[in-house]
Protein backbone atom coordinates (compact mmCIF):
# COMPACT_ATOMS: atom_id res chain seq x y z
CA UNK A 1 0.00 0.00 0.00
CA UNK A 2 3.25 2.20 0.87
CA UNK A 3 4.56 1.54 -2.79
CA UNK A 4 1.05 2.75 -4.32
CA UNK A 5 0.51 5.96 -1.81
CA UNK A 6 4.04 7.48 -1.63
CA UNK A 7 3.61 9.65 -4.90
CA UNK A 8 -0.16 10.12 -4.26
CA UNK A 9 0.30 13.62 -4.28
CA UNK A 10 2.18 14.23 -7.21
CA UNK A 11 -0.21 12.18 -9.31
CA UNK A 12 -2.88 14.47 -7.75
CA UNK A 13 -1.32 17.36 -9.85
CA UNK A 14 -3.02 17.98 -13.43
CA UNK A 15 0.18 19.08 -14.57
CA UNK A 16 2.06 15.76 -13.38
CA UNK A 17 -0.44 12.77 -12.93
CA UNK A 18 0.83 9.36 -13.46
CA UNK A 19 1.96 9.81 -16.97
CA UNK A 20 4.77 12.59 -15.07
CA UNK A 21 5.22 11.09 -12.27
CA UNK A 22 6.32 7.80 -14.31
CA UNK A 23 8.50 9.77 -16.11
CA UNK A 24 10.14 10.66 -12.62
CA UNK A 25 10.27 7.64 -11.49
CA UNK A 26 12.12 6.38 -14.94
CA UNK A 27 14.69 9.51 -14.90
CA UNK A 28 18.48 9.45 -14.30
CA UNK A 29 20.05 12.74 -12.75
CA UNK A 30 23.54 13.47 -11.94
CA UNK A 31 24.04 16.00 -9.07
CA UNK A 32 27.48 17.40 -9.23
CA UNK A 33 28.30 18.54 -5.78
CA UNK A 34 27.05 17.29 -2.22
CA UNK A 35 27.07 20.32 -0.65
CA UNK A 36 24.36 23.45 0.94
CA UNK A 37 22.97 23.42 -3.16
CA UNK A 38 23.32 19.57 -3.35
CA UNK A 39 21.94 18.55 -0.10
CA UNK A 40 18.52 19.88 -0.74
CA UNK A 41 18.25 19.01 -4.25
CA UNK A 42 19.24 15.69 -3.69
CA UNK A 43 16.76 15.01 -1.06
CA UNK A 44 13.76 16.80 -2.96
CA UNK A 45 14.87 14.14 -5.64
CA UNK A 46 15.03 10.98 -3.72
CA UNK A 47 11.95 11.83 -2.25
CA UNK A 48 10.09 12.25 -5.17
CA UNK A 49 11.49 8.93 -6.79
CA UNK A 50 13.77 9.43 -9.64
CA UNK A 51 14.99 6.15 -10.91
CA UNK A 52 18.76 6.66 -10.77
CA UNK A 53 20.64 9.56 -8.47
CA UNK A 54 24.27 10.03 -9.02
CA UNK A 55 26.18 12.19 -6.59
CA UNK A 56 29.37 13.13 -7.33
CA UNK A 57 31.72 14.82 -4.79
CA UNK A 58 35.37 14.43 -3.73
CA UNK A 59 34.94 16.11 -0.28
CA UNK A 60 34.32 14.36 3.36
CA UNK A 61 31.86 15.92 6.28
CA UNK A 62 33.10 18.06 8.57
CA UNK A 63 31.94 19.90 11.22
CA UNK A 64 31.34 23.19 9.69
CA UNK A 65 29.35 21.96 6.88
CA UNK A 66 26.31 20.66 9.24
CA UNK A 67 25.34 24.71 9.55
CA UNK A 68 23.76 23.99 5.92
CA UNK A 69 24.47 20.90 3.94
CA UNK A 70 21.05 19.02 5.42
CA UNK A 71 22.06 15.73 4.17
CA UNK A 72 24.78 15.32 6.37
CA UNK A 73 25.07 14.20 9.93
CA UNK A 74 26.94 14.29 13.27
CA UNK A 75 27.00 10.71 13.01
CA UNK A 76 28.65 10.73 9.36
CA UNK A 77 31.41 13.25 10.25
CA UNK A 78 34.84 12.52 8.68
CA UNK A 79 32.98 9.87 6.30
CA UNK A 80 32.50 11.03 2.39
CA UNK A 81 30.46 13.06 1.24
CA UNK A 82 28.58 10.99 -0.82
CA UNK A 83 28.76 8.07 1.18
CA UNK A 84 27.00 10.41 4.01
CA UNK A 85 24.24 11.62 1.52
CA UNK A 86 23.89 7.80 0.25
CA UNK A 87 23.14 7.26 3.95
CA UNK A 88 20.29 9.55 4.10
CA UNK A 89 18.55 9.43 0.64
CA UNK A 90 18.40 5.55 1.09
CA UNK A 91 16.50 5.97 4.67
CA UNK A 92 14.27 8.17 2.90
CA UNK A 93 13.35 6.84 -0.02
CA UNK A 94 14.71 2.95 -0.42
CA UNK A 95 13.18 2.57 -4.30
CA UNK A 96 15.88 5.11 -5.49
CA UNK A 97 19.19 3.61 -7.01
CA UNK A 98 21.81 6.20 -5.27
CA UNK A 99 25.07 5.82 -7.07
CA UNK A 100 27.71 7.68 -4.90
CA UNK A 101 31.46 8.31 -6.71
CA UNK A 102 34.08 10.05 -4.60
CA UNK A 103 35.87 11.94 -7.45
CA UNK A 104 36.55 14.82 -9.39
CA UNK A 105 36.05 14.10 -12.98
CA UNK A 106 38.27 15.12 -15.45
CA UNK A 107 36.38 16.08 -19.21
CA UNK A 108 36.18 12.57 -20.68
CA UNK A 109 34.71 11.33 -17.33
CA UNK A 110 32.33 13.79 -16.98
CA UNK A 111 31.02 13.71 -20.67
CA UNK A 112 30.68 9.91 -20.21
CA UNK A 113 28.50 10.65 -16.78
CA UNK A 114 26.43 13.35 -18.23
CA UNK A 115 25.78 11.03 -21.37
CA UNK A 116 24.44 8.47 -19.20
CA UNK A 117 21.90 10.96 -17.98
CA UNK A 118 19.03 12.92 -18.01
CA UNK A 119 19.43 15.94 -16.94
CA UNK A 120 22.45 17.73 -14.34
CA UNK A 121 22.30 19.83 -11.44
CA UNK A 122 25.52 22.14 -11.07
CA UNK A 123 26.01 22.06 -7.05
CA UNK A 124 29.66 22.97 -7.08
CA UNK A 125 30.92 26.01 -5.75
CA UNK A 126 33.85 26.99 -8.05
CA UNK A 127 34.07 29.15 -11.56
CA UNK A 128 36.00 26.62 -13.10
CA UNK A 129 33.67 23.29 -12.59
CA UNK A 130 30.26 25.47 -13.79
CA UNK A 131 32.68 26.67 -17.53
CA UNK A 132 33.61 22.48 -17.70
CA UNK A 133 29.97 21.79 -17.09
CA UNK A 134 28.70 23.81 -19.66
CA UNK A 135 30.77 22.92 -21.96
CA UNK A 136 30.12 19.19 -21.55
CA UNK A 137 26.44 19.47 -21.32
CA UNK A 138 26.51 21.55 -24.43
CA UNK A 139 28.30 19.06 -26.10
CA UNK A 140 26.22 15.83 -25.30
CA UNK A 141 23.05 18.54 -25.57
CA UNK A 142 22.08 17.53 -21.75
CA UNK A 143 19.94 20.22 -19.80
CA UNK A 144 21.31 21.74 -16.76
CA UNK A 145 20.31 23.16 -13.81
CA UNK A 146 23.33 25.75 -12.33
CA UNK A 147 22.88 27.80 -9.10
CA UNK A 148 25.19 29.46 -6.77
CA UNK A 149 25.40 31.19 -3.59
CA UNK A 150 27.76 33.38 -1.32
CA UNK A 151 26.89 35.49 1.88
CA UNK A 152 23.07 36.48 1.74
CA UNK A 153 23.25 36.40 -2.77
CA UNK A 154 21.96 33.91 -4.90
CA UNK A 155 20.96 33.11 -8.72
CA UNK A 156 19.58 30.32 -10.59
CA UNK A 157 19.25 29.46 -14.16
CA UNK A 158 18.54 26.43 -16.67
CA UNK A 159 20.39 25.54 -19.63
CA UNK A 160 18.85 23.77 -21.65
CA UNK A 161 20.67 22.09 -24.19
CA UNK A 162 17.89 20.29 -26.23
CA UNK A 163 17.58 23.08 -27.70
CA UNK A 164 19.36 24.23 -30.60
CA UNK A 165 19.15 27.82 -29.61
CA UNK A 166 19.86 27.77 -25.85
CA UNK A 167 22.18 30.10 -24.58
CA UNK A 168 25.26 28.74 -22.66
CA UNK A 169 26.68 29.61 -19.17
CA UNK A 170 29.71 32.01 -20.99
CA UNK A 171 26.76 33.53 -22.87
CA UNK A 172 25.52 34.79 -19.16
CA UNK A 173 29.37 35.63 -17.97
CA UNK A 174 31.58 35.92 -20.61
CA UNK A 175 34.10 36.87 -18.36
CA UNK A 176 35.85 33.72 -16.51
CA UNK A 177 38.39 35.27 -14.52
CA UNK A 178 39.06 36.58 -10.90
CA UNK A 179 38.94 34.55 -7.64
CA UNK A 180 35.81 33.19 -6.46
CA UNK A 181 33.66 33.94 -4.09
CA UNK A 182 32.98 30.98 -1.31
CA UNK A 183 31.82 30.09 1.87
CA UNK A 184 34.56 29.25 3.57
CA UNK A 185 35.71 32.89 3.01
CA UNK A 186 32.79 35.15 2.63
CA UNK A 187 30.29 32.73 4.67
CA UNK A 188 27.03 32.26 3.62
CA UNK A 189 23.36 32.35 4.58
CA UNK A 190 22.30 28.29 5.89
CA UNK A 191 18.69 28.88 4.44
CA UNK A 192 19.60 30.35 1.65
CA UNK A 193 21.20 27.30 -0.28
CA UNK A 194 17.89 25.69 0.79
CA UNK A 195 16.27 27.52 -1.21
CA UNK A 196 18.08 27.48 -4.58
CA UNK A 197 18.67 23.58 -3.95
CA UNK A 198 14.66 22.85 -3.56
CA UNK A 199 14.24 25.35 -6.62
CA UNK A 200 17.28 23.21 -8.91
CA UNK A 201 15.45 19.71 -7.56
CA UNK A 202 11.97 21.48 -8.99
CA UNK A 203 13.53 22.37 -12.00
CA UNK A 204 14.88 19.02 -12.54
CA UNK A 205 11.64 17.36 -12.29
CA UNK A 206 9.89 19.80 -14.30
CA UNK A 207 12.71 18.31 -17.08
CA UNK A 208 12.08 14.58 -16.55
CA UNK A 209 8.53 15.15 -16.05
CA UNK A 210 7.85 17.09 -19.13
CA UNK A 211 5.33 19.38 -17.14
CA UNK A 212 5.83 23.74 -16.82
CA UNK A 213 7.84 26.05 -17.40
CA UNK A 214 11.99 25.81 -17.03
CA UNK A 215 14.37 28.56 -16.25
CA UNK A 216 15.83 28.78 -19.54
CA UNK A 217 16.77 31.92 -20.46
CA UNK A 218 16.05 33.57 -17.43
CA UNK A 219 18.59 33.72 -14.03
CA UNK A 220 16.68 34.38 -11.23
CA UNK A 221 18.46 36.28 -8.14
CA UNK A 222 17.56 36.60 -4.80
CA UNK A 223 18.84 39.18 -2.20
CA UNK A 224 17.90 36.89 1.10
CA UNK A 225 18.57 39.74 3.16
CA UNK A 226 15.02 41.29 1.69
CA UNK A 227 13.92 38.15 0.16
CA UNK A 228 13.53 40.29 -2.95
CA UNK A 229 13.75 38.56 -6.84
CA UNK A 230 15.00 39.86 -9.41
CA UNK A 231 14.66 38.70 -13.00
CA UNK A 232 17.21 38.83 -15.91
CA UNK A 233 16.34 37.52 -19.65
CA UNK A 234 19.36 36.46 -21.67
CA UNK A 235 19.97 34.76 -25.02
CA UNK A 236 23.20 33.32 -27.24
CA UNK A 237 25.75 35.84 -27.07
CA UNK A 238 27.56 36.10 -30.50
CA UNK A 239 30.72 36.78 -28.87
CA UNK A 240 30.34 34.15 -27.10
CA UNK A 241 33.26 31.08 -27.78
CA UNK A 242 31.03 28.53 -27.32
CA UNK A 243 27.84 29.72 -28.96
CA UNK A 244 29.00 32.45 -31.24
CA UNK A 245 28.85 32.86 -34.43
CA UNK A 246 32.06 33.09 -36.14
CA UNK A 247 32.71 34.58 -40.22
CA UNK A 248 34.20 31.59 -42.31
Amino acid sequence: MEMQNRYSRHELLKEVGVEGNQKIRLSKVLVIGAGGLGSPAAMYLASAGVGKLTIVDEDTVDLTNLQRQVIHRMSTLGLPKVLSAKVTLQEMNPDVRVVPLMIRPGKELLSNLVREHDVVLDCTDNTDSRYLLNEVCKAEKKPLVTAGAVAFDGQITVLDFRQKNSPCYACLFPNHEGKDEKASTKGVFAPLVGILGCMQAAEALKIVGEFGKVLTGRLLMLDARTMQWQEFRYSQSDECSLCGHKDE
